[in-house]
């Protein structure tokens, strides 16, 4: 039987759902998906400037997993920015911080994963 699967943690929601090229109506464009835990990757590792493990543990997930997840966004992201294409964020297998001052408990089921007492 395979391993259950763990929801990433994200630590924000985009406030929009398109980049695109200039000029160009989105319907003419292609576009790539990058998923919210794809961008919560980027934003860890490369605009926030954290390694690999520590990136790895504020999303709950492990390092090998974080350079897969990282790995598949900065292609993606260069193959928008290289091709002219869209860039669709959206989804993905995440955990989105709660809204109200109430933690739900969420992720794996393995103990020390999910939202319940963490900030």
């Amino acid at each position: 039987m395979p391993r259950p699967f763990c929801l990433r943690k994200v630590g924000f929601v985009p406030g929009v759902s398109y980049f695109k090229p200039a000029g160009v109506p989105l319907r003419e464009l292609a576009e790539v998906v990058v998923t919210l835990d794809e961008l919560e990757s980027l934003r860890l590792a490369d605009l926030n400037g954290l390694y690999q493990e520590p990136a790895a543990e504020q999303m709950k997930i492990s390092r090998p997993t974080f350079a897969r997840v990282i790995e598949s966004a900065r292609k993606k992201v260069a193959d928008a920015l290289i091709h002219g294409k869209a860039l669709r964020l959206e989804g993905g297998p995440v955990l989105q911080p709660p809204a109200g001052p109430g933690r739900r408990r969420g992720g794996c089921g393995r103990h020390g994963h999910g939202w319940a007492g963490q900030t």
